[in-house]
């Protein structure tokens, strides 16, 4: 087992549940992000640190025990959300600025836990952010060239 700093989400996609990890540094709006999908019907799966296990190769995604279903709401503080665990990880998105992110960019793919996952750079705090996640999410479920 693998622990990522990261925040992920589950976003249900053709009736499965599937797992996106939001990664960037402190403060780079990975808890903001996953607010706001999750206030669009996605589920969290874990807050800041992810925890990532290869069974038969898929790569699953669960919480810590010590922080499942809590998320740090900036301004508000820690609060309870329901989660999930055991989510097979499909999109890595690598949070950065607007700056960073390319405007047609090549299809490309991390290594995580010696499985390659599709990988999307957004900028978080763009109204449009989760609505490309989930675009994202669903071209990597479906095999699409572009993510």
């Amino acid at each position: 087992m693998d622990r990522v700093h990261a925040t992920c989400v589950a976003i249900e996609e053709n009736g499965a549940w599937r797992a996106v990890l939001l990664r960037g540094p402190s403060g780079s709006g990975k808890s903001d992000l996953a607010l706001r999908l999750i206030g669009d019907g996605a589920r969290l799966v874990a807050d800041d640190q992810t925890e990532l296990t290869d069974r038969d190769g898929a790569l699953l995604a669960s919480p810590p025990d010590s922080i499942a279903g809590r998320l740090e709401v900036r301004g508000v503080g820690v609060v309870d959300v329901a989660h999930l665990a055991g989510v097979p990880v499909a999109l890595v998105c690598d949070l950065c600025e607007l700056s960073q992110v390319p405007r047609l960019p090549d299809a490309e793919c991390v290594p995580l836990a010696g499985i390659e996952i599709p990988r999307l750079r957004v900028f978080p705090f763009e109204s449009s952010a989760p609505a490309k996640v989930r675009l994202a999410l669903h071209a990597a479920v479906q095999g699409i060239v572009g993510v």
